[in-house]
């Protein structure tokens, strides 16, 4: 299925949380942390601003990003697959 956003909106996937403890306690889903880290798989043409033109946006396809605990609405792709569809406004930072 191919997955377009619009305007400012980007398409993350979120990374898997971590199974188990640093003490290697096995956590069940219900208490692990959702992250808060992820990586972009797709990204709108940008914002127009007041002059009308179109501003780009900062990430792009592939970058890995930090973006905030309550961020965009989790939607189903091919049956399993979950993602994020977020405004680039909750993008945090781009991690290297």
């Amino acid at each position: 299925m191919k997955f377009q956003p619009l305007g400012d909106r980007v398409v993350v996937e979120r990374e898997e949380a971590k199974g188990t403890t640093a003490g290697g306690i096995v956590l069940p889903d219900t208490a692990k942390d959702k992250p808060q880290k992820g990586k972009v798989l797709a990204v709108g043409e940008g914002r127009v601003a007041k002059d009308g033109k179109r501003r780009p946006l900062q990430v792009k396809v592939g970058d890995s990003v930090l973006f905030t605990s309550y961020a965009g609405d989790e939607f189903k792709l091919d049956g399993e697959k979950k993602v994020l569809l977020m405004r680039e406004d909750d993008i945090l930072a781009v991690i290297d």
